[in-house]
């Protein structure tokens, strides 16, 4: 399989989890405010933090850089999973572009400083 056909397979994966994954309600949130600044932060710290531990492992800039984001990101969406429950406070797909974007500049803070 090409590398390109696994990221297809691996997009596909994904979608079909987040659409399928029984949320049972959706957050009515803004796009501002204290909980959006925590993911944004927490967000970055993991990123940076996954990028550090795959650079120390030995791995190349590439395999560090997904690392570090997949693992971000990933612990962003388990989070929205866990809130998309019953009796929590739904799905935000708000917060889930704060963790985005934390990600990445968590991943550029620490490329910044390290390369």
């Amino acid at each position: 399989m090409t590398p390109r056909s696994l990221f297809s397979v691996r997009l596909f994966a994904i979608s079909l989890m987040l659409f399928c994954s029984g949320c049972t309600h959706f957050a009515n949130d803004q796009w501002t405010g204290k909980d959006k600044a925590e993911h944004f932060a927490s967000s970055a710290v993991f990123a940076a933090a996954g990028t550090a531990y795959a650079n120390n492992q030995g791995w190349n800039e590439a395999h560090s850089r997904s690392f570090g984001l997949l693992f971000s990101v990933g612990l962003g969406a388990a989070k929205e999973l866990y809130d998309s429950r019953e009796g929590g406070s739904g799905w935000s797909w708000k917060d889930f572009s704060w963790d985005i974007a934390g990600a990445a500049v968590g991943y550029s803070a620490y490329h910044l400083t390290h390369y």
